[in-house]
């Protein structure tokens, strides 16, 4: 495969200098407005990759299984990319490239059966391979057949497969590396895809100590440098270059307060999901409940101590060890009986979050052994969100969590009816009593 002269990697003939490129970096982490510190460090980021491996599955099951249909609208794959594109700016718009154009044709994988296979073969090959050689061989295999409008746009999806693999892929993203490197990427080739990748490897692990082994972070760099939200460091380090790029990168100091009131927005939205699991927590335990609280979220400060406190430490052997556990340790909360150690009722709260990873998350739940006990899945959410969750649960990808009768529970009722269900309720049926049947 050839590769354009004009992708260089880092350091090499007009590369930014390694000094102006730790200063750029070192400035980057420490911005609020940065997608290192509103997307990267988002606590809710590492559920989305679960639940984004669990849309591709199904995708890859439709395909198998010739049900995944001539549409774009309404299809699984729209669902998952949907999903990405929710993952705060930087995924902004992922869902183009995947829309059908029908006067382009494009991109192929709707009309032509056997595109539609090879594209299910890659996402079947990265869902199930463990190595770089193996994911770079998929993907020259998808290049060889020149599925027209099917270009690498798909990185995004192999990204939430493979992180320290494979690193997103966006217009800005190419901007920002052609800018910091002086290379000329061009945007719909996977050649010069895997050439950028190479670069980017090469620039991540040159300044591993500033980014992470996950090429989310040296993503993030490259879309805010190519999105104009950084200015990019001069390639020729001479003096007045130095300067004048200093001169704008202090600019961006005056978006600082505008930034920071964004990140405490999404902070104080984080605050308010933590604090209805904790209203959930606290009534489980006044119903003679055992409490999950999600994984990831047990630290999470909440009234002078943290979320997971009086919660149990581990799921029971038979559920930590089933299919799915992985998915399910991630559930917000989880009410179990202290008898039989069985889940009773599951609840996922998505206060501004997306519908779907919740969604995902309960089909895990719904799939595995545990089924058959639960009196209740709830997805719980503001009370002006119960059209969205009624639109996602009519998608065939979840008809299986609709079958189970998944209520929604609006935060109005729960809050108004909480303190009440503590002091006189028993069991499910209060619950059940105060949420809406979606089906």
């Amino acid at each position: 495969m050839q590769f354009s002269a004009a992708l260089q990697h880092p350091g090499g003939p007009g590369a930014t200098s390694p000094e102006l490129l730790n200063a750029l970096l070192t400035r980057w982490r420490g911005d609020p407005g940065s997608t290192y510190r509103s997307w990267f460090l988002w606590e809710e980021r590492v559920k989305n990759f679960r639940s984004i491996r669990r849309g591709i599955q199904q995708v890859v099951a439709e395909i198998k299984g010739g049900t995944f249909g001539v549409a774009y609208r309404g299809s699984s794959l729209e669902t998952v990319v949907h999903s990405i594109a929710e993952q705060r700016q930087i995924f902004k718009g992922a869902d183009h490239a995947f829309l059908w154009k029908p006067k382009l044709r494009i991109p192929d994988i709707y009309e032509s059966a056997e595109n539609q296979r090879a594209f299910g073969r890659l996402l079947d090959t990265c869902v199930c391979c463990t190595t770089e050689q193996q994911v770079i061989a998929a993907i020259r295999g998808i290049d060889s057949k020149a599925i027209k409008g099917l270009g690498p746009a798909v990185a995004n999806l192999l990204y939430f497969l493979h992180p320290t693999i494979v690193p997103p892929f966006n217009t800005a993203i190419v901007n920002g590396y052609n800018a910091l490197t002086g290379a000329k990427v061009k945007l719909g080739r996977w050649d010069e895809y895997l050439a950028m990748r190479q670069g980017v490897l090469a620039l991540n692990a040159k300044h591993r100590g500033l980014l992470s082994n996950d090429l989310g972070a040296v993503g993030g760099l490259l879309f805010d440098l190519g999105s104009g939200r950084y200015p990019a460091p001069p390639l020729d380090d001479d003096a007045g270059a130095r300067a004048t790029w200093e001169a704008d990168l202090a600019s961006v100091r005056e978006e600082g307060a505008r930034a920071a009131k964004a990140l405490a927005e999404a902070q104080k939205e984080d605050e308010t999901h933590t604090a209805v699991q904790g209203w959930l927590r606290d009534l489980g335990k006044a119903l003679g409940y055992d409490v999950w609280i999600a994984a990831n979220d047990r630290s999470r400060p909440l009234d002078g101590g943290k979320l997971g406190d009086g919660c149990l430490a581990g799921l029971p052997a038979a559920i930590g060890q089933a299919p799915g556990a992985d998915a399910i340790r991630l559930i917000d909360v989880l009410w179990l009986s202290k008898e039989t150690g069985r889940i009773v009722a599951a609840y996922e709260v998505e206060h501004t979050t997306s519908i779907y990873s919740g969604i995902v998350r309960m089909l895990d739940l719904a799939l595995g052994p545990e089924a058959h006990a639960l009196e209740g899945m709830f997805l719980v959410a503001p009370d002006g969100r119960e059209g969205e969750v009624r639109a996602q649960l009519a998608r065939p990808a979840f008809s299986r969590v609709a079958d189970l009768k998944v209520h929604y529970l609006p935060y109005g009722e729960l809050k108004a009816s909480r303190e009440t269900i503590a002091r006189f309720g028993q069991g499910m049926k209060p619950i059940r009593a105060i949420a809406r049947e979606l089906v």
